[in-house]
C-alpha cells in the first residue's frame, strides 16, 4: 500500500496494524519523523536492531534471518534500516519470500523515491507501506515554527518565524531546537506566554541566515576547500551542534538526490534548477550553489555521499566528546571529493 505525505499520519495507525515492512523515502527530516512515528505506534517496539543499507547489500540474507529470530532478551523487537537508494532491495525481496512471521522492519531511505525498485516491490502488497516525503517550502516551515511557538508559549510574529525557518535551512528539527532555547530564555510556557523579539533571538545566539549552517554546507559540498577551515572555525565560535550541522548536510544531500532523480543522467542542471526556482521549490538564493553541487554529486558519487553522511552521523552520536573533530575530518574528505570535479 502507498500513503501520500498528506495522509501519512492519518493512515499510520492502521498501517502499523496491517503491515510488517515500512519503506519511507524522500526528504531526510520527513523520513526520520515518519520512521519515529511508526516505531512509537508499535504496541511493543521492544529491542531495536539497526542495519545500514550497505550491510544489507553485502549480505542480503541477514535481514530475513534477523527479522525472524528471537531476541536475546526475550520479548519483541523491530529492525531499523538506514539505506541509500535501493541498497536494501535484495534483502527485502528475500525477506518477503519467507513464510515465517517477521518482526516490523522500518526502512529510512532518504535518497530514494517512490519510483525506486524497492518501492515498486512493496507498494502492491497489503502487508507493506510505501510513503514519499517532500522537502517543505518556506511558508510551510514558517507555519510549523509558529505552531512550535504556540505550543511553547512564545508569542512570535510572522517575520521572526520566517527568520527562524530560513536560518534552520527549512529543517523543522533545527527550528524546534531554536524554539526550545527561546522558550527557556523567555521563561515562557502555555500557561504564561511571553512575547519574543529580535533582541531575544540575538540574546540566545539564534542563527540568522548569514550566521547559519548553509555557508559551511555550501563550502563543503561545492568543493570550496579554501573556505572550509574558516567555516568550521565559525561553527565552533557560534557553538553550533555538530549533529545539528550534519542534519543540514543530510537535508541538502536528500534534496540533491530528489533533484538528480528528476534530472536524469543527461539533463540540463541549470535548466532544472531554474524551473524548480520558478515553481518555488528552491530558494532563488540557493540556485548557484545547487547548480554547482548537482554537477558534482550525481549517480554513484551521490549515493556514496549519502552513505558517508549516515556513517558520520552514527559516529557523532557514538562519540560525542570528539564530535567536532570527527565532523571536521569527515567534511574535509567530502570537500576534497567535491573539488575533484574542478580538477578534471
Amino acid at each position: 500500500m502507498k500513503a501520500s505525505q498528506k495522509d501519512f499520519r492519518s493512515q499510520a495507525a492502521r498501517a502499523v496494524r496491517d503491515c510488517r515492512v515500512f519503506f519511507l523515502c524522500g526528504d531526510e527530516a520527513g523520513v526520520q519523523d515518519a520512521a519515529q512515528l511508526i516505531v512509537s505506534l508499535l504496541p511493543d517496539p521492544g529491542e531495536r536492531i539497526e542495519f545500514s543499507g550497505a550491510e544489507l547489500r553485502r549480505d542480503p540474507v541477514r535481514l530475513g534471518d534477523e527479522a525472524r529470530s528471537t531476541s536475546l532478551f526475550g520479548g519483541n523487537r523491530h529492525i531499523w534500516v538506514r539505506a541509500s537508494g535501493d541498497e536494501a532491495h535484495d534483502a527485502v525481496e528475500i525477506l518477503l519470500s519467507g513464510e515465517a512471521e517477521a518482526c516490523p522492519v522500518v526502512i529510512a531511505a532518504s535518497s530514494a523515491t517512490d519510483k525506486s525498485r524497492t518501492a515498486k516491490l512493496l507498494a502492491p502488497r497489503a502487508d507493506a507501506l510505501v510513503a514519499m516525503f517532500y522537502p517543505p517550502d518556506l511558508p510551510a516551515v514558517t507555519m510549523a515554527v509558529r505552531g512550535m511557538a504556540d505550543a511553547a508559549g512564545v508569542q512570535l510574529g510572522g517575520d521572526l518565524a520566517e527568520r527562524i525557518a530560513r536560518a534552520a535551512a527549512l529543517d523543522t528539527r533545527i527550528a524546534q531546537s531554536e524554539m526550545t532555547k527561546l522558550a527557556l530564555y523567555l521563561d515562557a510556557s502555555p500557561q504564561a506566554p511571553r512575547r519574543a523579539d529580535v533582541a531575544a533571538l540575538e540574546s540566545i545566539g539564534a542563527r540568522t541566515e548569514d550566521d547559519g549552517l548553509m555557508p559551511l554546507v555550501n563550502a563543503a559540498l561545492s568543493g570550496e576547500t579554501h573556505k572550509l577551515a574558516g567555516e568550521l572555525r565559525r561553527m565552533r565560535e557560534l557553538g553550533l551542534s555538530p549533529v545539528g550541522v550534519l542534519l543540514a548536510f543530510e537535508r541538502r544531500a536528500g534534496q540533491l538526490a530528489q533533484l538528480a532523480a528528476r534530472l536524469g543522467p543527461r539533463g540540463d542542471v541549470a535548466g532544472l534548477i531554474d524551473s524548480e526556482a520558478a515553481a518555488r521549490r528552491v530558494f532563488w538564493k540557493d540556485k548557484r550553489d545547487l547548480v554547482a553541487q548537482l554537477q558534482r554529486w550525481r549517480g554513484r558519487k551521490l549515493a556514496r555521499l549519502i552513505a558517508r553522511l549516515g556513517e558520520l552521523h552514527r559516529a557523532l552520536l557514538a562519540n560525542s566528546q570528539n564530535a567536532e573533530l570527527l565532523l571536521a575530518q569527515g567534511l574535509a574528505d567530502i570537500s576534497r571529493a567535491a573539488a575533484q570535479r574542478n580538477q578534471g
